[in-house]
């Protein structure tokens, strides 16, 4: 299902996660999970993975991490603002000491001329740290290369946040 690079990176992230004591929580809305699958797809990970949150629904990114409903009509659910939130939010609700969240149109439908097919948001937050904000044009690559493009961008943030 993955590719042998972003298997790579998943275990490079995961030791050092573990060498760091620290844990990771996912929030994710195009990706649907695939992050979370990929983490998990490592031996050992449950180290340090210590869930994983698929909001794709504006209701659930509000009843599970805490989005103001203001927010998601006011800013759309692909914005910076509501990936901050879905990061912050996923970070209070677990054991956990890093977040990714990845909100984006993978398509083929749903863009509009402000918010086209392969935008994506990602945001990072790591305890007691600002949190990092990532906005990614990836264009009408198809639906299944958009979602892996960025699983790679989330596994870079949160490496980053190590």
């Amino acid at each position: 299902m993955f590719d042998e690079g972003l298997l790579h990176t998943a275990r490079l992230l995961v030791a050092d996660a573990e060498q760091a004591r620290l844990r990771i929580v996912t929030a994710e809305s195009c990706t649907g999970g695939l992050v979370a699958a990929l983490l998990t797809s490592v031996a050992g990970s449950s180290a340090v993975f210590e869930r994983g949150f698929v909001t794709y629904s504006n209701s659930a990114k509000t009843d599970l991490l805490g989005v103001p409903t203001d927010m998601l009509l006011d800013c759309g659910a692909v914005s910076e603002p509501v990936a901050r939130a879905m990061a912050e939010g996923a970070l209070r609700a677990a054991n956990a000491h890093i977040a990714i969240s990845v909100t984006g149109i993978a398509g083929p439908g749903g863009g509009t001329a402000t918010k086209p097919v392969g935008l994506v948001h990602f945001a990072s937050a790591r305890a007691n740290r600002p949190i990092l904000h990532r906005m990614q044009m990836f264009g009408p690559l198809g639906r299944s290369e958009i979602r892996m493009a960025s699983v790679a961008v989330a596994l870079d943030m949160l490496r980053g946040q190590l």
